[in-house]
């Protein structure tokens, strides 16, 4: 088949352009953004917010690239595929509120094409997902979001919310720590049957669920008062965060591999983040309750 790139290019600008009005709407201020091209091909246009009252660093990205080989990360699994000329597109976003009873937030929806050559036909595959970050967690939230997952794929088979849930809780697991990155959401890659409109659909339905998800979260917790304490342990958790994008992260990997903006792709750290040296929370502290939140469990 031909994909209909200017068809998900226009798509996936949309819902930046949509993402970001929400959140430009509860900081009360708006976005920076910063247009970039690519020499191989293609570019994009990073949206973002440094040192806001609400986020102190927000970035929702858009990027429509393109390549003449494609890179070891996107034909590792897939060798007969190696040499082909490429797309890559989607929007990828990381939020790291101030207030640290705001959670953190990921998501990314993305579109890969490897186009045919001769008389074979373009390879396509969508791939993409949301997932919730607290530091001082609050169950009614956790079960907000995953219902709002919930709903957004349940048109496309009662088995993909489960399956994309569980494809989330092992997708952002910190091996080397055996613990989750927060309380998950969905995560779904290589998807590519039964068709191109069907798997585009529910792609998009991803995507256009975070607003309902995460939004009135932040909205219930963002003016919470919070102590130098919480803020110190939000800097320790988020360096999790940090080692999960560096050592787990295939986005991560895939821009840096493929010649992408080392800057946008970096923009999904958090701004302060610390670590210390074996250090366990007091026993029945707030903190400590976070591990609790840390393992797979069922939300609905």
């Amino acid at each position: 088949m031909h994909v209909p790139i200017e068809a998900a290019h226009n798509a996936f600008s949309h819902l930046q352009d949509q993402i970001v009005q929400a959140l430009e709407a509860l900081e009360g201020a708006p976005f920076g953004h910063d247009a970039w091209s690519r020499s191989e091909g293609g570019g994009g246009l990073t949206r973002y917010i440094e040192g806001g009252t609400v986020f102190e660093r927000a970035g929702v990205l858009f990027s429509h690239i393109q390549g003449r080989t494609l890179p070891p990360s996107a034909s590792a699994h897939r060798p007969e595929l190696a040499g082909r000329s490429w797309e890559a597109m989607g929007v990828s976003m990381v939020l790291h509120p101030r207030n640290p009873h705001v959670p953190t937030t990921h998501l990314n929806v993305r579109l890969f094409v490897a186009h045919g050559t001769g008389g074979d036909q373009d390879v396509f595959w969508f791939g993409g997902g949301l997932d919730l970050t607290p530091y001082y967690p609050v169950e009614a939230d956790a079960r907000h979001f995953h219902q709002v997952c919930h709903d957004a794929v349940a048109p496309f088979g009662a088995d993909k919310y489960p399956r994309y849930k569980a494809w989330c809780d092992d997708y952002f697991l910190l091996r080397h720590r055996q613990e989750t990155r927060g309380v998950g959401g969905l995560f779904f890659d290589d998807l590519n049957q039964p068709d191109f409109d069907t798997c585009f659909a529910l792609t998009k339905a991803v995507g256009h669920c975070f607003i309902p998800a995460y939004v009135p979260i932040v909205q219930a917790r963002m003016d919470t008062p919070y102590t130098d304490r919480e803020r110190d342990f939000q800097a320790y958790r988020r360096g999790r965060y940090v080692e999960f994008n560096l050592v787990y992260d295939r986005g991560t990997l895939f821009g840096l591999q493929s010649g992408g903006r080392t800057e946008s792709i970096l923009l999904s750290m958090p701004p302060i983040a610390n670590w210390r040296y074996n250090w366990t929370p007091e026993p029945g502290s707030p903190e400590a309750a976070l591990s609790d939140y840390l393992k797979p469990r069922t939300w609905l």
